[in-house]
């Protein structure tokens, strides 16, 4: 029987996996984590901060360089981290790069009263994504706005819009439930009760709204809002697993303020060795043909106790 999770009883969490695999995770060094490499799942660290930011956003450059009017191309990206999206206006303006036949999938978005909140809300990552990176770009090389999808919770449109144009990564923070977009884990229900989806249920599950775990919830008022957790929206729309594998290559960055030391060994170890649980939604890239995982090596630190 699986355990209950250690801080939301009514949902599943990485806190129910067996404690050996946990232990085992925390007792990783820093020089273990090359190791945990293999086929299909690519390990890079980055040294500064610089460096670790511009090389996401040179993603954005090396993917929308593919893009031809016989074969768009694009990319899909996060709001978490955000810090790469002035970069690449920077890049395609300077570079003088053309995205006419270029595209951009948005990951997810914040839902309210059953619907995706407006672009002025607040919190809204259309906005971040508009503010930071497409208005700074100059009219002349600018994205033809129907290339630009954002999604929404009547889900059909965004969802075609993944056969549009090919997808050649899609990048992804992880959060501190472990979750890539907003797949974050479900709640102990249903048929669900005793045991979490199937990683074969899971990975059937499209473009939807959700609702957030309570981690998540904690997670984003804390990086986004002072801690003002009454302010962020308890559902949002994220795109699916079934997007995610149209996606050729996953491209995964861990700043170390979305996740902890601990968050980022465990779902390195579980991919390493093909441990897919939808309590741990991040262990299904597993499965993925091409994943690769980004640290910004000081933030990996370690999991000793050490009281402050």
């Amino acid at each position: 029987m699986r355990n209950a999770s250690k801080v939301a009883p009514g949902w599943w969490d990485y806190t129910t996996l067996d404690k050996e695999l946990l232990d085992e995770a925390a007792s990783l060094t820093e020089k273990d984590i090359p190791g945990l490499e293999r086929d299909g799942f690519a390990i890079r660290f980055y040294d500064t901060i610089e460096e670790f930011y511009l090389a996401e956003a040179l993603e954005y450059i090396a993917a929308w360089r593919q893009g031809t009017e016989e074969s768009p191309a694009g990319i899909c990206g996060p709001i978490g981290p955000t810090e790469q999206l002035p970069l690449v206006a920077r890049l395609v303006n300077e570079l003088g790069i053309s995205l006419e036949h270029c595209h951009f999938w948005g990951m997810d978005e914040w839902v309210v009263d059953g619907k995706e909140v407006s672009i002025d809300f607040p919190l809204s990552f259309a906005r971040a994504d508009m503010e930071l990176c497409f208005n700074r770009i100059r009219p002349e090389l600018a994205m033809p706005e129907e290339n630009i999808h954002f999604p929404a919770s009547d889900t059909a449109g965004y969802t075609q819009s993944w056969d549009s144009a090919r997808c050649v990564v899609m990048q992804g923070g992880q959060g501190e439930v472990k979750h890539w977009a907003f797949n974050d884990p479900p709640k102990r229900r249903g048929a669900h009760q005793d045991a979490p989806p199937s990683p074969e249920e899971y990975r059937a599950l499209g473009s939807r709204v959700v609702d957030l775990h309570p981690m998540t919830l904690i997670q984003n008022a804390r990086t986004s809002g002072g801690g003002v957790v009454q302010n962020v929206p308890h559902q949002a729309v994220t795109v699916g697993p079934v997007e995610t594998w149209k996606a050729e290559k996953v491209s995964i960055w861990h700043p170390g303020h979305h996740d902890n030391p601990f968050g980022m060994r465990l779902t390195t170890l579980m991919i390493s060795r093909g441990i897919a649980d939808s309590s741990t939604p991040m262990s299904l890239l597993a499965d993925h043909p091409d994943v690769q995982f980004n640290f910004f090596r000081p933030a990996l630190g370690a999991c000793q106790v050490e009281m402050h």
